[in-house]
């Protein structure tokens, strides 16, 4: 499971509330409290929560929110989602400054980032359209292991590396309807090995 930055910081302050005041936050008081002007938006993040067995709601009382006590405690680690990565045809290379908790058993030894993957080619590993990779940032890769490989500088894939002698490169789709893709290793850059995934119900 994991958390985005908001969805913690509201979980956290319901928590906060609901111990120095014996009681949950209205609605209207998370959403003035994060200055949040739309009430949906709230709802959303309440829901994510609840989806996810967080919290519990009655919708027809205005206080009726509890957080659900957990047994094992997950200490999370927030992660920079630096954007998406193709499971299919390479895009573009994109950079965003949002952040994501992922459980700490999840995080990588060396510098660890999350990428959201778009596409299919690579669904026979489990990994669909709309998931999160979480990315150990390397450079070198052994042969079998998942890449973010950057091509010709300017587009990134998320493909399985295999080296085929005499200067080329295999990346292999997990996608038995997809071709694998041969490339010269001079176009090709690794920026990182996939350690994990995370899934959004």
């Amino acid at each position: 499971m994991y958390l985005t930055r908001r969805q913690k910081e509201i979980l956290d302050y319901l928590n906060g509330f609901i111990e120095s005041e014996g009681y949950a936050p209205t609605i209207e008081e998370i959403a003035a409290h994060f200055k949040l002007r739309s009430l949906a938006t709230v709802h959303k993040h309440l829901t994510n929560l609840q989806d996810k067995g967080l919290i519990r709601r009655a919708w027809n009382r205005s206080r009726a929110l509890e957080l659900v006590p957990t047994e094992v405690t997950v200490h999370a680690v927030e992660l920079p989602l630096l954007g998406r990565v193709a499971a299919g045809s390479p895009i573009e290379a994109i950079d965003a400054s949002e952040t994501i908790f992922v459980p700490e058993d999840m995080v990588g030894r060396r510098e660890t980032y999350v990428l959201q993957v778009k596409g299919d080619s690579m669904i026979e590993e489990q990994i669909r359209d709309g998931d999160y990779v979480i990315v150990e940032n390397r450079t070198t890769a052994n042969d079998g292991e998942m890449v973010i490989a950057l091509l010709d500088g300017d587009s990134v894939t998320l493909k399985k590396l295999y080296r085929e002698g005499r200067g080329r490169v295999r990346l292999q789709p997990a996608n038995a309807r997809l071709e694998p893709m041969f490339v010269d290793q001079d176009r090709l850059r690794i920026q990182g090995v996939v350690i994990g995934v995370l899934r959004k119900y």
